[in-house]
């Protein structure tokens, strides 16, 4: 089976489909990389050439794989970086095409719009579509703290918050909710945290905050698509989160220890394809 990935496309270092084609691979999947935007690097270096495409290109791109016959082999449909709003709409016409040959197939959603630091970095209208129309379609939604902020409207400072905006992600529609990057007020100093939600129960996944400045763009694209990657070969999301913090971690780890800015994704291709599970999630209380 094969997973369908819409995301922006770098020549050089790893964000958006290049830093999530490969370690998909790596877990055996076979992926249909669809590129939303083609730069030469990432835009964190603050200059880059190459081009936004427009829907037009992604909805032929996906037309001639429909000629091929070959939507009944998608297993799951990942998005990330839009670069346009219109773009979205050709994802989710791709996706129809999916689910109306394989119903079951999944939805993961990285509603990629921004970060504290560098604030919205998307163009107007995509946060409504999002909003409005993406995330309702979901399975899965992997907003980092920010994002998950910008999409509910809600403020979150501690972990009671994190829930409650967890809580409204759901009522939006996906059944299964990851908010990334978690540092809240009560955080433990020194840590960040994964917050899943999943089937009215939540879950906690601590891990040490490495110093990495600036930190490597892609880690969020990386971290929906392992999350996405071990949950359709687990069917258990609380064993995905756990492989996929462990994986992403030691990427960061090989990432400071190059002292270079980008994702150590070659390097640690045996820690995502063999990742321990020296973080466990934690199911969160009411009272905690």
């Amino acid at each position: 089976m094969s997973i369908l990935s819409v995301q922006s496309h770098v020549a050089y270092g790893h964000v958006g489909n290049r830093s999530a084609v490969f370690p998909l691979e790596l877990l055996g999947f076979e992926v249909w990389p669809i590129n939303t935007v083609q730069f030469s690097n990432h835009t964190g270096y603050g200059t880059w050439t190459g081009q936004v495409f427009t829907p037009g290109h992604i909805d032929e791109i996906w037309k001639g794989i429909l000629d091929l016959g070959a939507q009944g082999d998608c297993e799951a449909v990942l998005s990330g970086y839009l670069g346009a709003a219109g773009i979205g709409e050709s994802i989710l016409r791709a996706l129809a095409d999916v689910r109306a040959a394989q119903p079951r197939a999944v939805y993961c959603c990285d509603p990629v719009m921004g970060d504290y630091g560098r604030g919205v970095f998307v163009r107007e209208g995509i946060l409504d579509f999002l909003r409005d129309r993406a995330v309702p379609r979901a399975d899965i939604v992997t907003p980092n703290q920010f994002e998950a902020e910008l999409l509910t409207g809600l403020g979150i400072r501690s972990l009671g918050d994190a829930r409650t905006v967890a809580e409204a992600l759901h009522r939006m529609g996906p059944p299964i909710v990851l908010i990334t990057s978690f540092k809240a007020e009560d955080t433990r100093p020194g840590t960040i945290s994964n917050l899943l939600s999943v089937e009215g129960q939540s879950y906690l996944v601590t891990s040490p905050e490495l110093p990495l400045r600036p930190p490597p763009n892609g880690a969020g694209d990386l971290t929906a698509a392992l999350f996405l990657g071990h949950y359709l070969r687990t069917q258990d999301p609380v064993e995905a989160l756990e492989l996929m913090t462990d994986s992403v971690f030691s990427v960061l780890e090989a990432s400071l220890a190059s002292g270079r800015r980008e994702l150590a994704l070659v390097a640690s291709r045996e820690a995502i394809m063999k990742p321990g599970r020296r973080f466990l999630a934690q199911a969160q209380t009411k009272k905690s």
